[in-house]
């Protein structure tokens, strides 16, 4: 679900959420009713335009993320971050399962303050809830350095569903969301 442009029009807005490995937060995200496209790629370093091999050593500072546009009438930031606080362990610090680093730490990049504001009133109440036993340990930060993955990453699920990965670490995670967020599941098209 990628999109090339990151020109939005004036009804359409970015969400930018790190989740542990970007393959399941672009396919996770990519289901929802209103989102236009989601693109995966890295944000938070200091590395110009840092390679997939440069990130994974951890030394760039870069999460890897998932660029999401959405349409706000359709679905809201805050639907967008029940989602991401369900469907991901914001618990662990940088570390999602086996992925471990800080590549993969829980992390909301906001794009403006009222995204911020809304990230962290929601993370207080997701934190004082019982969904979670442990204190959740998501980072709140401001968008910067962000720049897409190389292409191959990109509509990773898709391409791949058959493999390994994908079947043990990505399905059940769909499973999920279509079983907790069915409401705001986007209707597969007719065959």
């Amino acid at each position: 679900m990628r999109q090339d442009n990151h020109q939005t029009n004036q009804n359409l807005q970015e969400a930018t959420f790190g989740a542990g490995c970007f393959w399941c937060v672009e396919a996770i995200f990519g289901e929802l009713k209103g989102v236009q496209s989601v693109e995966a790629g890295y944000a938070g370093g200091h590395v110009k335009n840092p390679s997939y091999k440069e990130v994974c050593t951890g030394n760039t500072g870069h999460a890897e993320v998932a660029r999401i546009v959405y349409e706000p009438e359709v679905i809201s930031f805050e639907e967008l971050l029940q989602v991401f606080w369900h469907l991901h362990d914001p618990t662990t610090k940088n570390r999602q399962g086996a992925d471990v680093g800080t590549q993969y730490r829980s992390v909301i990049f906001y794009h403006n303050e009222k995204q911020k504001e809304s990230a962290e009133r929601l993370l207080e109440v997701i934190d004082q809830s019982d969904l979670w036993q442990d204190p959740i340990v998501t980072d709140i930060e401001p968008l910067s350095n962000y720049y897409p993955a190389e292409d191959y990453h990109q509509d990773y699920f898709e391409k791949h569903k058959a493999g390994g990965y994908c079947q043990t670490v990505i399905a059940p995670k769909i499973k999920k969301l279509h079983q907790n967020f069915g409401h705001i599941i986007k209707e597969k098209e007719k065959q």
